[in-house]
């Protein structure tokens, strides 16, 4: 009996031992599998997702006088700050056993003067972030703004297609053409990325529309439609054993929303375009949309939970007390690495900027001039201190320069991209860089390869002024605030309520009415515009004015008139002849005169009033000055029905009069 109880006893430890071994095992190769199984809700699967867009080469903390090394200081962004955060975050969750995912949606490109770099064969953007570690990426339109043939060179630079195994580029609805450069860095139209854990990632790139409207130099590159391409691409990720599939969608908030509505299966949309700092996600048919903002001012921080057996994915970032925008100010610890990269393209960069201002500036932290107060470019949809500021330079320097009376100048809201920022601490007060100034106004390139817009010379009559007016209204209305136009040299009252009539029931097309602009008046005084010396512009008037804009601007004005004949513009000279625009480029020594270049030197040739007598901008920019007055008066639509009340109203009272006159008539009989 004995013998028999110790064999079973044996037999009973050997399996209780073997049992041991394999639960044991079993939760080893769980733990590898998801480290953090035992601290989760049953089944599910934890990832951080890290993330950011439109940085607009904003690789120094802005405003920069006011970024101090060891000071608290209120500047906000820089790429040395966000490596620093991103290596934070990285460190904490991989001790928490939980792997993390970087992604930018796009326009990491254009903005400040770091970005002007890509015309010199150089890619700092995207070369840091590479550094940093960026998993998956996409294109937005500001990439596009030096074209696509130097988008190609400037990935290039930044070692595509090779840097593709590292960090992937997914541009689902954006199709080069076969044999153009940019169909050879290795875009994908699907990306998928396995995690430690198990978890298989699923990531498409797309390009909205609103951000295509926008994107100046995009030819001979097509772009299918964003609804249609995530289908397919959703399909396919599904296909290929994506767990979690995220769009990195550069098409604003509203077309995420809508994507969200259309294409069913998206787990997350990380957005980019409108710049707007998602504070809290919005959730639209299941789907989490996320932004960070611009400039880098934030990184995007969601902490994620998959459920396998359901296919759900959640936030946990209200749990944890995570803030889904942690922000890149002063007391983020900036990465040293990063440090020593950003240093090499700024001395690159310094360089550029002396060759292009004469040496008159010779660093991106030279103070320009100083202000005693802010100058925004807000409000929305209307007049601004710094619009005043921009077209005040452009129709002054222009007049310099060209050595003709300049009546006009037109700027879209679009191209200022910030107002001035004075530096509020005690070693900066007051100041404006040209960092800080050039990074409003410098976007673009010229036909001299060099970077910025450059100004054009053209005349109009004063019809064509008061259509471009019009334009300006319409446009503003059914586009957007980017086509809204500040201006020099004019005033005008306007009532945006009349500019659409109506819109046409089923096909929503809208009936413009070209009669949105109530006034127009041309200022012919001299120096800054101020409230005296005004002249009625009006309709029909066939007197030849003198205009300077950009050349984007000024090139897109007239396609207008090829939808809308009553509002077409023909650019002249002098003498009435028409031109071709690319004639009427303002040169300077024989160089392009660029938007940058007349800000630049209008600012550094304010009156002598700031500290050691360096220029301080004119009080005249504290406040607007009334050029642009919106009003709101009856809308258009309403004088043909109240037409029709009165007619119906005057017939019924005919009709009254007649039978009363009736009835007169029978008591007499």
């Amino acid at each position: 009996m004995f013998k028999t109880w110790f064999k079973n006893k044996v037999i009973l430890s050997v399996v209780f031992f073997f049992l041991f071994i394999s639960v044991f095992a079993l939760l080893s190769l769980a733990y590898r599998n998801n480290s953090f199984a035992a601290a989760n809700t049953v089944g599910e699967i934890y990832f951080t997702l890290l993330h950011t867009n439109d940085e607009h080469s904003a690789l120094v903390p802005s405003p920069l006088v006011d970024d101090h090394p060891y000071k608290e200081n209120p500047s906000m962004g820089g790429i040395k700050r966000l490596a620093g955060a991103v290596s934070y975050f990285r460190n904490a969750k991989q001790k928490a056993g939980e792997p993390t995912v970087l992604v930018s949606a796009a326009d990491y490109l254009g903005g400040s003067p770091f970005s002007w770099l890509a015309t010199a064969g150089k890619a700092p953007e995207l070369s840091l972030m590479l550094s940093i570690g960026y998993d998956v990426i996409t294109i937005g339109n500001h990439e596009f703004d030096y074209g696509p043939d130097l988008l190609a060179d400037y990935f290039r630079t930044a070692g595509f297609p090779a840097a593709s195994a590292r960090t992937a580029v997914v541009a689902s609805n954006t199709h080069p053409p076969e044999g153009h450069p940019l169909s050879k860095i290795g875009l994908q139209k699907t990306h998928l990325i396995e995690l430690d854990n198990g978890l298989t990632l699923g990531f498409f790139g797309l390009i909205g529309k609103r951000a295509l409207r926008v994107a100046p130099f995009t030819d001979p590159i097509a772009f299918s439609d964003q609804h249609a391409a995530a289908l397919e691409a959703v399909a396919e990720l599904r296909e290929t054993g994506a767990d979690v599939i995220i769009a990195l969608s550069h098409s604003g908030i509203e077309e995420d929303r809508d994507l969200a509505r259309e294409v069913p299966g998206i787990h997350i949309i990380v957005g980019g375009d409108c710049h707007v700092p998602l504070y809290d996600a919005i959730l639209e048919n299941d789907t989490i949309i996320l932004q960070a903002g611009s400039l880098l001012k934030y990184l995007g921080v969601v902490e994620l939970a998959f459920n396998p057996s359901t296919g759900n994915l959640r936030m946990r970032n209200q749990k944890t007390n995570q803030p889904l925008l942690f922000p890149l100010d002063h007391t983020v610890p900036e990465c040293a690495e990063t440090a020593v990269l950003l240093a090499a393209y700024t001395k690159e960069l310094n360089a550029m900027i002396a060759r292009l201002t004469a040496d008159q500036f010779d660093q991106i932290s030279d103070t320009i001039v100083y202000t005693d107060f802010p100058l925004p470019d807000k409000p929305a949809f209307a007049e601004s201190p710094f619009g005043n500021f921009v077209t005040d330079a452009m129709r002054l320097v222009a007049e310099e320069v060209t050595g003709e009376k300049v009546h006009l100048a037109f700027q879209a809201n679009g191209s200022i991209r910030g107002g001035i920022i004075p530096g509020s601490m005690p070693y900066s007060q007051g100041k404006v860089s040209f960092y800080d100034l050039v990074s409003l106004i410098g976007l673009g390139i010229g036909h001299d390869g060099e970077p910025g817009y450059p100004m054009v010379s053209v005349y109009f009559t004063g019809e064509e002024i008061r259509r471009i007016l019009e334009i300006s209204v319409l446009l503003s209305e059914l586009l957007g605030d980017s086509y809204y136009l500040q201006v020099s040299g004019l005033r005008k009252t306007y009532d945006p309520g009349r500019a659409v009539l109506l819109r046409i029931p089923f096909m929503n097309t809208p009936i413009p009415t070209s009669r949105a602009v109530l006034s127009a008046e041309l200022y012919t005084g001299t120096g800054v515009q101020d409230s005296d010396n005004f002249a009625p512009l009006l309709w029909g008037d066939e007197t030849l004015f003198h205009v300077v804009s950009d050349y984007y601007i000024a090139s897109f004005l007239p396609q207008v008139g090829d939808m809308l004949p009553n509002l077409a513009l023909v650019m002249k000279d002098r003498y009435g002849n028409p031109v071709d625009i690319g004639d009427r480029i303002i040169h300077r020594n024989g160089q392009e005169l660029k938007v940058w270049q007349t800000v630049v030197e209008y600012a550094a040739g304010q009156p002598a009033e700031g500290p050691d007598n360096s220029p301080l901008i004119s009080e005249k920019y504290d406040g607007l000055s009334d050029r642009l007055v919106q009003v709101r008066t009856i809308p258009l639509l309403l004088w043909p029905l109240l037409g029709l009340v009165l007619l119906v109203t005057l017939i019924a009272f005919l009709i009254q009069r007649k039978r009363r006159k009736h009835k007169e008539a029978a008591v007499l009989r």
